[in-house]
């Protein structure tokens, strides 16, 4: 597996590329992806499967906790400081069809411009070093809270929101919307859990904690 020499630096990058491979290919693998992305992208790995949930695909029973489980794969690598994004052959191996991956790119260029439009590679110390880490393990609790949300409609799109803008922030390298997307992340967290509580007529706990 060949890395290319470029990365995107917007969301409007990623779901070009995304569209130009949907193009090209009569499906696309998360191989292809990794490929053409680069092996030291982090950022829209944790990006393109928030995203992804986010759009009618998100309503499919087990998807959104598969999708949380592969971000969270991505989260640990950055957390304990690979240099580089590893994934096992049985999930580059997995592959959506053309038409159904060029679909969802078009429904998400609206809200890619809106959210280009407002990130401007602000404070981008802040996107390196220990902050890094910070960010890895606030992505993994997230994606703890997919699974419990899951068994309501459409409410794990709550946490995988904030992932999303959360790998934007590090797709462009801009510290202050990295900084937002973490108060955010905290909001979400919390809405996410009263949702879930609050759902429940006996308020029992999370199933897997």
């Amino acid at each position: 597996m060949s890395a290319v020499s470029h990365e995107p630096h917007s969301m409007g990058d990623v779901l070009g590329e995304l569209d130009e491979l949907a193009a090209n290919h009569d499906e696309v693998r998360v191989a292809d992806v990794l490929d053409d992305f680069g092996a030291r992208s982090f950022g829209p790995f944790i990006m393109i499967p928030a995203v992804l949930e986010i759009t009618p695909v998100g309503g499919i029973p087990g998807v959104p906790t598969v999708l949380a489980l592969f971000i969270a794969l991505i989260a640990v690598q950055l957390l304990i400081g690979r240099d580089h994004v590893w994934m096992p052959q049985f999930v580059q191996r997995r592959a959506v069809g053309s038409k159904k991956l060029h679909k969802a790119v078009g429904k998400l260029k609206g809200m890619a411009d809106f959210l280009d439009r407002h990130s401007k590679g602000r404070l981008e110390g802040l996107t390196k070093g220990t902050a890094i880490k910070l960010v890895a393990a606030v992505i993994i609790a997230l994606c703890c809270t997919v699974p419990p949300l899951e068994f309501l409609p459409f409410a794990s799109t709550i946490p995988m929101l904030a992932i999303a803008v959360l790998g934007l922030a590090l797709t462009v390298r801009d510290g202050a919307l990295l900084l937002g997307s973490l108060l955010f992340a905290g909001l979400a967290t919390a809405l996410g859990l009263v949702t879930y509580f609050g759902s429940s007529g006996e308020g029992s706990a999370i199933p897997f904690l």
